[in-house]
């Protein structure tokens, strides 16, 4: 028996995940000290129930997909418009030094996950969508990269079942490993906080007066954003010499708009305005996404994507020990900067900034950690991510 869900109903399903993972993180510590997202965990759940729906009872669900798309290039035309280039002096050579170490551990991922792939026999796509695409990524980079994998020309049916899964794991191994490699550094090498200023580190910013969020602002923000979609979309028609995911010209239309706005004077962007906007695009594509992912596709894939995912765990903990350590000068910044490099190199920012306020809180401050980690972490990497997967996926292993 076929149950089908039209605009509205799929629309109400989508915020009944959202309510539900709400809920239920509400009542687990473990998920609320893991920063699971609310659309994973009840999206997880409608899955399973789905699952077993389908597979005891014979139901079938079918849902309108309608808003997916434009849902996911809203989240990237925010994360393209949050961009501030100017931002890149508050951060001076040490963030430079990271954007580069941080690079440098995307590219590895990738060939990491598809060398184990291929080792093992395995479509090599399941080892790019358990590398950069959602160790750095996250969830809503591997659900959109998943979404391109499964049309042509790459008709790879399990690609969102992979990258949700993928991108949990890694959240979770990303909260994981950050403390206690810190913990080695400090402890190894005899670690100091030499930062004095007394200021509380988990502040990125410190605004004296918050600004409020009204119709008119959200309308300016909004169209910010319909213009991404709109110019994004019309660019990836045209521009047909590269190969690039329409969400990636989103996004990068976005930054242009940002700092071209910002160096004319124009309009200036209203950053936690669109932030919301973002999130709140992100959580109802990744509710859809993952309440519709096929969990018998992903069963059939556990050996090779656990066995990859291991690797990566492996990479991110000797990386962060010999090369971010080292590269970001060898002191306690580097210690703090290394358990956050954990953080959002295997999950997602909120976690790398978790790892890092547990380790200041034990071993002193570090506010050049909390300047770097979230500028690089909530909107260069995607960028940088961006073209690093572009450049992997024109790989002829890939055609």
């Amino acid at each position: 028996m076929e149950i089908t869900f039209d605009f509205y109903s799929t629309l109400c399903a989508m915020v009944f995940v959202l309510l539900l993972g709400t809920f239920i993180i509400k009542k687990s510590k473990f998920l609320q000290d893991y920063n699971i997202p609310e659309p994973v965990v009840g999206g997880i759940i409608v899955a399973i129930a789905i699952f077993i729906a389908n597979r005891y009872a014979g139901f079938s669900f079918s849902f309108d997909g309608s808003l997916k798309d434009p849902l996911m290039l809203a989240f990237y035309a925010s994360i393209g418009l949050s961009a501030d280039f100017a931002a890149f002096k508050k951060g001076g050579k040490i963030l430079f030094g990271f954007l580069f170490i941080v690079t440098g551990l995307l590219i590895l991922q990738n060939l990491a996950g598809v060398g184990v792939a291929l080792a093992m026999g395995e479509n090599p796509l399941i080892g790019l969508l358990s590398g950069s695409i959602t160790m750095s990524g996250g969830h809503g980079t591997g659900a959109a990269w998943a979404a391109e994998f499964i049309k042509e020309p790459y008709n790879y049916a399990p690609a969102m079942e992979i990258a949700m899964a993928a991108a949990t794991f890694g959240l979770i191994a990303g909260g994981i490993i950050g403390g206690p490699v810190a913990r080695y550094l400090v402890v190894r090498h005899n670690l100091v906080s030499k930062d004095k200023s007394g200021k509380d580190d988990t502040l990125f910013e410190e605004p004296e007066r918050e600004r409020l969020i009204t119709a008119n602002s959200f309308i300016e923000s909004l169209a910010l954003i319909t213009i991404c979609l709109l110019v994004g979309t019309e660019l990836k028609k045209i521009v047909t010499f590269v190969t690039m995911p329409t969400f990636v010209w989103c996004l990068l239309v976005g930054a242009v708009l940002r700092n071209v706005l910002s160096a004319t004077k124009i309009h200036t962007v209203f950053d936690r305005e669109v932030s919301v906007i973002g999130n709140v695009s992100l959580s109802l594509f990744l509710a859809f996404a993952l309440m519709t992912i096929n969990l018998s596709q992903l069963i059939s894939l556990a050996l090779p994507m656990l066995t990859i995912l291991v690797v990566q765990i492996i990479i991110m903990v000797l990386y962060s020990i010999f090369v971010t350590y080292r590269f970001c000068g060898k002191n306690y910044d580097a210690a703090v900067l290394s358990a956050g490099h954990c953080g959002f190199g295997l999950g997602a920012t909120p976690t790398a900034l978790v790892n890092m306020q547990t380790v200041t809180k034990h071993y002193g401050p570090s506010h050049m950690a909390f300047i770097v980690v979230p500028l690089v972490g909530a909107f260069f990497i995607d960028i940088i991510n961006a073209f690093v997967i572009s450049g992997m996926v024109s790989l002829p292993i890939f055609n």
